[in-house]
C-alpha cells in the first residue's frame, strides 16, 4: 500500500475551545494520533499543514516521527490543502490521503479501504449512515422532517490521485468555498466511491467531544512501564560553588563541564531519555555547540520531560544518587528534591535524592571528581 498524506491542522478550533489540534488527548497531542496512524500505515511522505506561527509547535509534537514536513496553510481549508499538495514530491498517479487533524482516532483499516477504492474510482470518501431522524427548524421550532435515505455522514481521510486532485482544485471556481476535496473532485467530473468509515473517527468539534474521545481511548489503551538509567561524571576544578540537582551549593571547588556541570541533572536527563529510547544528552545538547556553554542544566531536564509528554508518556518517579566525598549533600537534599519535583511537575514523594561515598576508593574517593547515577520510571501508552 503506497500513498502520501496531508494532515490539515491550520484551523483555530474555536468551537472546541481553541487550538484543538494541540490539546492533549489520551496523554498525547491530538495531531500526534493521526500522524502516528498514517506513518504506521506506511505513508511514504506526510505533510502537516499548520498556521504560520505553529511550525515549532508541530516539530515538538512530531518529534520521533520520520518522513514528514510542515508547511504553512491558508485562511481556508482549500488553501491549506493546496499548500499541502504543493509540498508533496510524489508522482501524479500516487494516492494522496487528506485528513483532518481534528479526527485523531484513525484506524489502519480505514486507510486501507480508501486507498483500495481508488482502483475503481477517482476518489474515496469514508462515510457512516445517518442513524437519527432528521428535522429542519428555525427560531427554535421544528419545521418539516428530512428523509434520511441516501444521506451519509462524511469523514476523512479522503483519497485521490495527486494529479487529479490538483487539476480539480485548479478548475474550481475561486468565489466558492468547497466543504471538502470530494466535492471538488466530483465537480471536476470525478467518481467518488463511498467506503465504510469508522464511528470512532469522530471529529472533535465541541468541548464535550473530548470527553467522549477520552472515554473511547480508555477502553482500548494500556500503558507500558519503562525504566531508564543515567550516569554522569565531572572533575573538580577551581571555583567557589557547585551546582547539584538544580541547587547551587557554596564549596571550595566547582565541577568542570561545558554547561554548569550539574552531574545530578545530567544523569537524570539521560535516565528520562533512556526510558523513551531517545538517545542521550549529548545528542540533544552537544558539548561542541557554544550555545550550551555555561548553560543551566534544568533546561536539559525540562526538554527530556517534554519529549516524554509529547509521546503520551507520564513520569512516575525519579531517583538520583550522588557519589562524592564532599560537599555534604544531606543539608541540601530536601531543596534538591523540591527543585526536581518542580522541574518535572511531580509530587515530592515521587522524587528521591541520595548520596554516598566510595570509602576513599577511586577518583571520587581521591576527591578528583563527582559521579551521579539516576533512574526514572515512565508510563507510555501502548495500543491494545
Amino acid at each position: 500500500m503506497i500513498f502520501s498524506a496531508i494532515i490539515v491542522a491550520a484551523g483555530s478550533g474555536t468551537r472546541a475551545g481553541g487550538e484543538k489540534q494541540w490539546r492533549t488527548l489520551g496523554g498525547k497531542p491530538v495531531l500526534r494520533w493521526s500522524a502516528q496512524a498514517l506513518v504506521d500505515a506506511g505513508a511514504q511522505e506526510l505533510v502537516v499543514v499548520v498556521a504560520s506561527d505553529a511550525q515549532d509547535r508541530a516539530a515538538e509534537v512530531m518529534d520521533g516521527l520520520t518522513g514528514w514536513r510542515a508547511v504553512v496553510g491558508g485562511t481556508t481549508r482549500a488553501e491549506s490543502v493546496r499548500a499541502g499538495l504543493a509540498a508533496l514530491t510524489c508522482p501524479d498517479d500516487q494516492p494522496v490521503l487528506v485528513h483532518d487533524a481534528a479526527r485523531p482516532l484513525l484506524d489502519a483499516a480505514v486507510i486501507a479501504r480508501v486507498v483500495a477504492a481508488l482502483d475503481q474510482a477517482d476518489g474515496a470518501l469514508p462515510v457512516l449512515p445517518v442513524a437519527d431522524s432528521l428535522r429542519r427548524g428555525s427560531d427554535g421550532l421544528m419545521a418539516e422532517a428530512v428523509d434520511r435515505e441516501d444521506l451519509w455522514r462524511a469523514q476523512t481521510p479522503q483519497a485521490f490521485r495527486r494529479g487529479l486532485l490538483e487539476s480539480a482544485y485548479a478548475a474550481w471556481n475561486p468565489t466558492e468555498t468547497p466543504t471538502d476535496e470530494a466535492v471538488v473532485v466530483r465537480r471536476h467530473g470525478g467518481r467518488i466511491a463511498l467506503v465504510a468509515g469508522d464511528a470512532r473517527l469522530m471529529k472533535l468539534t465541541y468541548p464535550e467531544d473530548f470527553t467522549m474521545a477520552e472515554a473511547l481511548l480508555s477502553q482500548e489503551t494500556r500503558y507500558q512501564t519503562r525504566m531508564g538509567a543515567g550516569f554522569d561524571v565531572h572533575r573538580w576544578g577551581p571555583g567557589d560553588s557547585v551546582w547539584l540537582c538544580g541547587i547551587e551549593i557554596p564549596h571550595d571547588q566547582t565541577l568542570i563541564g561545558h554547561s554548569d556541570a550539574d552531574a545530578g541533572l545530567h544523569a537524570l536527563t539521560d535516565a528520562l531519555l533512556g526510558a523513551i529510547a531517545a538517545g542521550d544528552i549529548g545528542d540533544h545538547f552537544p558539548p561542541t555547540d557554544p550555545k550550551w556553554k555555561g548553560a543551566a542544566s534544568d533546561q536539559f531536564l525540562i526538554h527530556a520531560a517534554e519529549l516524554v509528554a509529547a509521546r503520551g508518556g507520564r513520569i512516575v518517579n525519579v531517583d538520583v544518587t550522588l557519589i562524592c566525598e564532599r560537599p555534604k549533600v544531606k543539608p541540601h537534599r530536601q531543596a534538591m528534591r523540591e527543585r526536581i519535583a518542580d522541574l518535572l511537575a511531580l509530587p515530592l514523594d515521587c522524587v528521591s535524592v541520595k548520596a554516598t561515598t566510595s570509602e576513599g576508593l577511586g577518583f571520587t574517593g581521591r576527591g578528583e571528581g563527582l559521579a551521579a547515577q539516576a533512574a526514572a520510571t515512565v508510563e507510555m501508552p501502548v495500543s491494545a
